[in-house]
């Protein structure tokens, strides 16, 4: 087989990509390791910045999401029993969105089919040459090799497009601490995102839909999920929702429970020759800062433009540029993710003093004007880089 961008990977990054080009009439093969029910139907984020919304909807994917998404304009960060709501419009003027990416990845790929699209599910990538480029996967039992003119790696922090870029710079962080989350069928007992921090651990109330409530505990990493049963699941989610004024967490059934160990990772460059990496296979966020879609979202929609420049001036300046671009987004992310973490997360190895900084630190966001904007100006997503 012969294509122009070979795309490794059919998540919201590799099937975004591969529609944004077929919309320049580029052509693009992805290949998914995995079945279509289980890409459409693994669970991940849900919080949108409205510049990934406008990705979405610019590029004539966003019918649903504007329909079914829920629009936020504000969040609120509870601790020492009450809550505090940092108004994100009225300080930036920009909302976020809660739409599952379960959900966009369903409507990339119906799109991409509709549009034939060539997606190949069930087809794992082995090898990947970024010279000479091309990559060899197996599917149905036997070995294929798809020629390309170039590689988009966006498998992953597992796969195997990292590992082909030689001479790679990573910079890492593992944290002491990983999130229980479970998905519930109760309505969400807020409007709005809820950041609890408590002394037994940090909380987070957040929601899929008006019937479908999305909710994490700080848990420690080596947790067993079989000393979780519901009912201590939602205790401990009482406890440290606790306010002083009455509020009650609505309860239900259980449908889905995870524990995700927590780290900050990046590799340096983001490009080896014709290969591209973008999304987790070239950078992964703790979840706090609601970071990691949006920045694959953000790395492939630089990659498309660098494309769609070179095939149709044959100007590589933008694809020259790609890995720089990327980087200085995605190291604001990160350090927006680390500064949530641990403003939010108890330590467990902090002493009073630290936990003394921890209190303070979150009272002055709630109540200065200037951090409660650099807050709210981070979560919402900064503007694309031109």
């Amino acid at each position: 087989m012969r294509t122009q961008v070979a795309i490794v990977g059919g998540g919201p990054a590799g099937l975004l990509l591969s529609h944004l080009l077929h919309r320049q009439g580029i052509a693009s093969v992805v290949l998914e390791s995995r079945d279509r029910a289980y890409v459409e139907h693994r669970q991940r984020a849900g919080m949108l910045e409205q510049g990934t919304t406008e990705v979405l909807r610019d590029s004539g994917v966003g019918e649903r999401l504007d329909r079914e998404g829920l629009v936020h304009h504000g969040l609120e960060l509870r601790f020492g029993g009450a809550g505090h709501r940092i108004a994100l419009t009225g300080l930036t003027g920009r909302t976020v969105t809660i739409y599952a990416q379960t959900e966009i990845v369903k409507d990339l790929v119906a799109r991409r089919l509709a549009d034939g699209g060539e997606v190949l599910f069930e087809a794992r990538a082995v090898e990947i040459d970024p010279s000479a480029p091309s990559v060899t996967y197996l599917r149905d039992g036997r070995t294929h090799t798809l020629e390309c003119d170039y590689i988009a790696g966006c498998d992953g922090f597992h796969g195997v497009s990292r590992p082909a870029v030689p001479g790679l710079r990573t910079f890492s962080r593992e944290y002491p601490f990983a999130w229980l989350g479970v998905l519930a069928d109760v309505p969400p007992s807020t409007e709005e995102l809820i950041y609890a921090h408590h002394e037994r651990g940090f909380a987070l109330h957040s929601l899929r839909s008006p019937e479908v409530s999305r909710l994490y505990l700080q848990v420690s990493p080596d947790e067993d999920l079989a000393a979780w049963p519901d009912e201590r699941i939602w205790a401990e989610l009482a406890a440290r929702f606790a306010t002083g004024d009455g509020w009650e967490l609505r309860q239900g059934p259980i449908t889905d429970r995870a524990i995700t160990p927590m780290r900050s990772f990046v590799a340096e460059p983001m490009r080896h020759d014709r290969l591209f990496l973008a999304g987790d296979a070239a950078h992964i966020v703790p979840p706090t800062g609601a970071k990691g879609l949006n920045l694959a979202v953000s790395d492939v929609t630089l990659l498309a433009r660098a494309l769609i420049e070179r095939y149709a001036s044959g100007s590589e300046t933008a694809l020259d540029g790609y890995s720089a671009s990327c980087l200085r987004r995605v190291w604001r992310a990160e350090h927006f993710s680390y500064w949530m973490t641990t403003l939010l997360h108890t330590d467990p190895h902090g002493d009073d003093f630290a936990h003394r900084l921890q209190r303070s630190h979150l009272e002055y966001v709630v109540s200065s004007t200037a951090a409660s904007t650099t807050l709210a100006e981070n979560y919402v997503g900064l503007p694309l880089a031109r």
